[in-house]
């Protein structure tokens, strides 16, 4: 800003000054002319005095030269002007300071001329005789013997003289007044400059994204409108910036959080924008895509065809469409089309809803609803059709019995299942209320030992339990009898007769989950093949279906222990050979949260 203001008061200065030495001109020039006036008008009044006193002769002896050249010489002592007495014709019949003789015919000089056509000549030209710029006033005068002009005749030196000093005296008066335009014009420039580079600097801080900048100026005048609008604009911006900033916030918060993917793409099939959640579905980092082409994607034939197709199609649809990386998963696909305000096409909005688990629910609800009807439907006809024989008669009473005890067997079987179910349902729909209490291990898996233990003999399975005497945890004592018993059950169930079976619990420290309880019953049974061990915690998976309803099982025990050890935040695992025996391990935290 400090050039602009540079600039600024070297132009005012240059104005000052054009106008100082115009006025001076105009003043040389009217002081001169003013003084050229002032002696024309005195050598007029001289003109006339000398004709009113000067004797004019009425001889024409021929010395007319000698008269008036004497007369001449005697009137300049007095006027201090060259005088000059020209005839008529326009010779030179006296002078005084130049021989009559050798003068020029004065007829056709400019002031000769016009003293003729108007009573009195003026004029100033430079003399040759004397060397210098002279002024000329001539009259015509008629008396006595004399017919001709009388001029006088004066140097212009003295006037320029005058003219020198006056250019002396008001050029110093020109200086002055020129330093003091000066210091006044950059102090005018200073205060016109000044606010504005405060305005510059402000504008320039907002322009750099410093909305809080201000101008901080005190005046009424249009530069303090200025600076008060500037403030006003900076407060509307920084507003403004604040609201997008919110909303900017706010839309970043809710695409980070939603359990749903977006992805959006522009008209060309460019990639406007990805979630986290669309990237964790995908397999993808925003980084990697954004501003690319969609089909990029090559790892995703099925994505690709559905985005291909959204484009092309231009209308809101819905279709579902299995990927397979990063992991199979079925995703549903909402696509909804993107305009301008003008209701040009911009692009398309994807909606990717990951539905694997919700069609894996809806699959297991579909299997749990067929197996239920198998499991009840065997039980209900072995019952219905024994009864049906017994109703038709049946005369040898062993065989009476032996149909009322299959059909008890069966009812009891039923019984099992429609409780497990029940308890499973219970379960799951979060209905299960924990009642917590401490359990001293040692003494609960005593009174469990000694309820399985008839069922152990029977087969001549040995049972053997290591646990801490002086080990308490907390938990619900009955649903924790419902876990071990289900895990000793099918440990005396699936072992061979001479076989054993194990129940040890060890005490651990974690530095990330605290102190927590292992709990492992281990067999020396059948075993479980390895395709089947991620299945066995499912509802009514058996491995051995011919083996599992012989030993009277449901196929829901794994499934309710599963849950009830979530239920007690813990985590189970198996561990299994077929032919050499399995091993659950039960991980609880001594101490329950909440």
């Amino acid at each position: 800003m400090k050039p602009f203001r540079n600039r600024l008061t070297l132009i005012i200065m240059t104005l000052i000054g054009i106008s100082m030495l115009g006025a001076g001109f105009a003043v040389a020039s009217v002081f001169k002319q003013y003084h050229i006036n002032l002696l024309e008008d005195n050598m007029i009044r001289e003109i006339n005095l000398i004709q009113g006193t000067l004797n004019f002769p009425d001889d024409s002896s021929g010395k007319e030269a000698e008269y008036y050249t004497a007369k001449s010489m005697q009137l300049q002592q007095l006027a201090d002007a060259r005088v000059t007495f020209i005839a008529r014709n326009g010779s030179v019949i006296g002078d005084s300071e130049k021989s009559p003789e050798l003068m020029d015919n004065h007829g056709e000089r400019e002031e000769i001329r016009q003293a003729e056509q108007r009573g009195t000549g003026r004029s100033i030209r430079y003399s040759s005789t004397l060397g210098q710029d002279m002024i000329y006033v001539a009259r015509p005068v008629t008396q006595g013997g004399f017919d001709g002009y009388i001029r006088l005749s004066m140097s212009l030196e003295t006037v320029d003289e005058g003219v020198r000093k006056g250019w002396m005296v008001m050029g110093a008066g020109l200086l002055i007044l020129f330093v003091v335009a000066a210091l006044v014009s950059y102090r005018i420039a200073a205060g016109l400059t000044s606010p504005l580079e405060k305005i510059t600097s402000v504008a320039r801080n907002i322009s750099r994204l410093d909305y809080d900048a201000r101008v901080h100026l005190e005046r009424k005048d249009e530069i303090g409108q200025l600076a008060s609008a500037i403030n006003g604009m900076a407060d509307s911006l920084q507003t403004q910036l604040q609201t997008i900033r919110d909303n900017e916030g706010l839309l970043r918060s809710v695409l980070s959080n939603m359990t749903g993917g977006i992805l959006m793409l522009s008209g060309d099939g460019t990639v406007v924008l990805i979630n986290p959640a669309a990237e964790g579905m995908l397999g993808i980092k925003a980084g990697q895509i954004r501003g690319r082409s969609y089909t990029d994607l090559r790892q995703h034939y099925e994505l690709n065809k559905v985005i291909e197709e959204g484009l092309e199609r231009r209308e809101r649809f819905q279709e579902e469409r299995s990927l397979y990386f990063p992991i199979e998963s079925v995703i549903r696909f909402d696509g909804v089309v993107m305009t301008h305000e003008d209701g040009t096409y911009r692009g398309m909005l994807f909606h990717l809803q990951d539905v694997t688990e919700i069609r894996r629910l809806e699959r297991m609800r579909s299997e749990f609803v067929a197996n239920v009807s198998h499991e009840l439907k065997t039980p209900l006809a072995a019952v219905k059709g024994f009864a049906e024989t017994l109703l038709g008669g049946v005369e040898d009473e062993k065989t009476s019995r032996s149909f009322i005890r299959i059909i008890y067997d069966e009812s009891e079987r039923l019984n099992r299942l429609i409780r497990d179910i029940l308890e499973l349902s219970k379960i799951e729909s979060k209905r299960s209320v924990m009642e917590y209490s401490p359990i001293h291990l040692s003494t609960f898996f005593e009174s469990l030992f000694e309820f399985m233990l008839p069922h152990a003999r029977e087969k001549q399975i040995q049972m053997k339990m290591d646990v801490p005497d002086e080990l308490f945890i907390e938990g619900d004592e009955d649903k924790l009898r419902q876990i071990f018993t289900n895990l000793l059950s099918n440990a005396v169930n699936y072992t061979q007769e001479g076989g054993r079976v194990q129940l040890s619990v060890d005490e651990v420290l974690s530095e990330e989950h605290g102190e927590r309880v292992i709990l492992t019953v281990k067999d020396s049974g059948i075993g479980i093949p390895k395709k089947d061990l991620p299945r066995i915690f499912e509802r009514f998976y058996r491995v051995d279906k011919a083996r599992s309803r012989g030993s009277g099982g449901t196929g829901l025990g794994l499934s309710i222990v599963k849950h009830l050890v979530e239920l007690h935040s813990g985590t189970i695992k198996v561990d299994s050979e077929p032919g050499l025996g399995s091993s659950f391990v039960i991980e609880l935290p001594m101490l329950q949260e909440g």
